[in-house]
């Protein structure tokens, strides 16, 4: 993909991530971040979109325009304190029914929900699918997986 196309769809997500903000109450702060080398993979656009949610009360999801896909993630949770593998297991087999999603640990053992879309698919509706599907998996998986995770901190 050539550099005028993905700045199209830069400017695409931008517009789209603007007008989320101006007329969704869920999303409570859009930023970009400027145009940087942060990866070998060349310039990267990156955006960050936090949604306001009931079961975690906010979420950030980062937009990252790579050289051929659109990569998306949210940090679902810290890294668990107890009950590792059972949360392993819960959570892997959880990604058989995530579309277009999985979970993932990160460099800090944290648990993420991430995903890449091809650039060629990218439009208004995959952008609202991904922030969709992002708050629903988060607003109905965040609290079991809170529960095994840190079980002492929830009895009582």
């Amino acid at each position: 993909m050539g550099d005028d196309e993905r700045a199209a769809l830069a400017e695409l997500i931008t517009r789209w991530a603007n007008s989320e903000h101006e007329t969704q109450e869920v999303v409570l702060a859009v930023d970009q971040l400027p145009v940087s080398k942060f990866s070998d993979a060349g310039p990267q656009h990156r955006w960050f979109i936090r949604i306001r949610g009931d079961e975690k009360a906010v979420s950030t999801i980062w937009l990252t325009l790579r050289e051929q896909t659109l990569h998306y993630e949210t940090q679902f949770m810290p890294s668990p304190e107890e009950n590792r593998e059972q949360l392993f297991e819960y959570l892997l087999r959880l990604n058989n029914r995530l579309f277009a999603m999985r979970f993932a640990i990160g460099d800090e053992e944290a648990i993420y929900l991430v995903g890449q879309l091809p650039l060629a698919a990218l439009d208004e509706e995959e952008l609202d699918r991904i922030v969709g599907s992002t708050y629903a998996y988060v607003e109905q998986w965040f609290r079991p997986a809170m529960r095994i995770g840190y079980e002492s901190k929830f009895k009582g």
